[in-house]
């Protein structure tokens, strides 16, 4: 080897970390056994299980450490550049190679026989702890790499898990939801038939001029709960269908505010509430007349629970921009955040007044049907205000 040459080498394994602490003699005694080798781009050194009969350092460039190469299996371990130490591992163990090395772009390699490793590694224990310092290394390295990779991995599958927990559950909703609706289908005709016919006494009765005071009070509280009964009714149907089929109509907000006014204020009877209801938008819309007319009343029902004998309710419709707001306040408890983050839950009630749970659903799957929005603000004590922004159609 030339002086030139051997200075070089000399200069490069001095400047190699696992061997900075070795005296000068044992690097110029290492040298008597180097070689050089060079390879192209994507050339194998060495193939996995194949006999080791050298171990290397790179020079310049860099190689790649796969496991199952070739394979639909290949996994690629690591990268090693220059001053990196490999393959010394099947040289101490006396084993095959344990991974296939190919040369990730044109590179230079020291290398020391398998003879002449051992014997320089007899001699020279200091050179040997060097080599058991970058096995220590490298199986870190590899120890690090294998758990990032785990936990990696591990993340996937939970993401996974908890995808395919989430289509379950959807699953099992859906068909919770077909058996509902069969099971509501079959009892609706025969709930609302004595309903009807409940309803249809009750009117009759009022239509005598002679029953007044506590019995005509209390036949308008039958019609009052056949009227619950059957909003119940319609609830249960439109959450087991699982969507709402809108009828649009076009509709006077005038005439439709002043249709709501006497039945919310009949809800607000028992109660010495101070109810507004009032319209400050006289065009005609289009939405669904008797669907958005049970919204309004599910969250008229919500505020009326919501406060004690005294209070405030209001609901006001006015234009904004390009859509239609219903604004609905009350001066009732107010909720939680806690509270809040669960209303619109299927059969979740926060109320002691009772209740199905399913009040905020159907207000929500009805308003997103109309392609519009709901926003809930509230706090204890601060009672409730609900936004509801439907887009004006032409």
């Amino acid at each position: 080897m030339g002086e030139k040459v051997e200075t070089g080498f000399y200069q490069f394994l001095r400047n190699v970390s696992f061997f900075e602490e070795l005296p000068d003699k044992d690097i110029r005694n290492m040298l008597k056994y180097c070689g050089e080798e060079q390879f192209s781009a994507a050339e194998i050194l060495f193939h996995e299980n194949d006999p080791a009969d050298r171990f290397y350092i790179v020079l310049q460039g860099e190689v790649e450490v796969w496991k199952a190469y070739g394979t639909d299996d290949a996994d690629m371990l690591a990268v090693h550049g220059k001053g990196h130490l490999f393959g010394e591992m099947a040289l101490i163990d006396d084993m095959p190679r344990s991974a296939t090395v190919l040369a990730r772009r044109p590179t230079r390699l020291l290398y020391i026989k398998e003879e002449d490793f051992q014997r320089m590694v007899r001699e020279n224990s200091s050179v040997g702890f060097s080599i058991i310092k970058s096995l220590s290394s490298m199986v870190r390295k590899s120890n690090d790499s294998f758990l990032e990779d785990l936990k990696t991995r591990n993340q996937k599958l939970e993401e996974a898990y908890r995808e395919l927990k989430t289509a379950q559950d959807e699953l099992l909703r859906k068909d919770r939801l077909s058996n509902l609706g069969k099971f509501s289908s079959m009892i609706l005709h025969d709930l609302r038939n004595p309903i009807s016919t409940l309803k249809s006494y009750a009117e009759m009765i009022l239509m005598n001029e002679e029953i007044t005071g506590k019995p005509q009070e209390y036949v308008k509280n039958i019609l009052h709960e056949a009227d619950r009964l059957n909003n119940l009714a319609n609830e249960f149907l439109d959450y087991s269908r699982g969507e709402i089929r809108l009828t649009m109509n076009i509709v006077l907000l005038k005439d439709f505010m002043e249709k709501l006014n006497p039945v919310i204020r009949r809800r607000f009877a028992s109660r010495n509430t101070e109810i507004t209801i009032e319209s400050r938008f006289n065009e005609p819309v289009i939405f669904d007349h008797d669907r958005m007319f049970r919204v309004l009343l599910n969250l008229a029902e919500n505020g009326r629970k919501a406060m004690c004998r005294e209070g405030m309710f209001s609901i006001i419709a006015e234009k904004q921009g390009d859509a239609l707001l219903f604004i609905i306040t009350d001066t009732g408890d107010g909720m939680t955040p806690e509270v809040l983050e669960h209303i619109f839950e299927p059969f979740y009630s926060s109320s002691q007044g009772g209740g199905t749970g399913l009040g905020m659903v159907i207000v929500k799957n009805i308003v997103d049907a109309h392609e519009g929005s709901l926003k809930v603000e509230s706090a204890p004590g601060k009672g409730t205000k609900v936004t509801i922004s439907l887009p004006l159609r032409g």
